[in-house]
């Protein structure tokens, strides 16, 4: 499916960085790049590639698609702090897609499948998110506990770095298979999803901008107040 325009995908938000153009005819020119860290080093210059090999100049970009989370917070931020200024120095709108719907997008599902897109969120933990076979979600995002973890009752076609954990935890209790799609969410697929809401819903706001989804906290802390500043 894609909207009457040409949509910027991006993602940073999981140990993996992507930008994509997909024009207003459905083809695509995309780039992706497996990183834990180096995100805001990588998203320009991928962003230069795509868009110089699809001969597209920036000013012709009619919508900007990234992700929001769930992801860590320093990619979540780079992805998003970088769609914000493109958004307001090319006065175009930007929507914010999840980490997990865009997961869930390239997966091929049978009839009647529950999609369940995770990613491994270490500490015994997962971010997971359940769709229809169609792509419509059930749940919403949520951090979870992998011990004791509840799922939808029917077949279960399970994607992301999480998959495995889930397959291992549920063992012969559950029907499930491994999808077959990638792991790590693309910025194709983010770019896909924007151009189908877009056709649903039309265009946000340009002034709006989309915000983080932070289901954990991050892990730095702030000093103990009283303490000497060094």
């Amino acid at each position: 499916m894609t909207a009457s325009l040409t949509i910027l995908g991006l993602d940073t938000a999981q140990p993996a960085c992507s930008a994509a153009l997909l024009r207003a005819d459905g083809s695509a020119v995309s780039r992706f790049e497996p990183m834990s860290k180096g995100h805001a080093e990588a998203l320009a210059p991928m962003t230069e590639e795509v868009l110089a090999e699809a001969g597209v100049p920036a000013k012709e970009i009619g919508a900007i698609a990234v992700t929001i989370g769930p992801g860590t917070f320093t990619g979540t931020r780079v992805g998003l702090s970088f769609a914000r200024a493109l958004g307001i120095a090319l006065k175009k709108p930007v929507i914010g897609i999840t980490t997990l719907e865009a997961l869930a997008g390239p997966v091929t599902a049978e009839e009647g499948e529950i999609i369940v897109a995770a990613f491994d969120a270490r500490r015994g933990e997962i971010y997971l998110q359940c769709f229809t076979s169609e792509g419509a979600p059930i749940t919403a995002p949520a951090l979870v506990p992998l011990a004791g973890l509840e799922l939808p009752a029917g077949k279960l076609c399970l994607a992301g770095t999480g998959a495995k954990l889930i397959a291992e935890e549920t063992g012969a209790a559950r029907i499930w298979r491994l999808s077959q799609a990638p792991e790590l969410p693309h910025a194709l697929s983010v770019a896909r999803l924007a151009a189908g809401r877009i056709e649903k819903e039309g265009l946000p706001p340009v002034e709006d901008r989309p915000l983080p989804l932070y289901l954990r906290a991050p892990d730095a802390k702030l000093p103990q107040s009283g303490g000497a500043l060094r």
